[in-house]
């Protein structure tokens, strides 16, 4: 899914991660860092999950999306995946 997300040009970097749902048992939430000029807006949301949909998986599509000025990262470069699960927590 990151990879789906970053091949849209408004995408300069993007993390995927599993988000609780009541009905689905989890669901792709994704966390998105914009390119420069890029403004997040319901549209632009609308079609990033569009994009997801044609390039990766009709059915895998992040169902929510976040936008990050910058994503959480070890001095080795990876995406702390584990802070911003603890991130969707505490905005639930």
């Amino acid at each position: 899914m990151e990879s789906a997300l970053g091949s849209h040009p408004a995408v300069l970097e993007a993390a995927a991660i599993a988000r609780p749902d009541a009905e689905r048992g989890h669901v792709v939430h994704a966390v998105v860092v914009l390119q420069p000029g890029s403004v997040p807006s319901p549209a632009l949301t609308t079609e990033l999950q569009t994009h997801c949909k044609r390039v990766a998986s009709p059915i895998k599509y992040p169902r929510s999306i976040a936008y990050a000025t910058s994503l959480p990262k070890t001095e080795s470069g990876k995406i702390m995946r584990a802070q911003l699960r603890d991130q969707l927590v505490v905005q639930s």
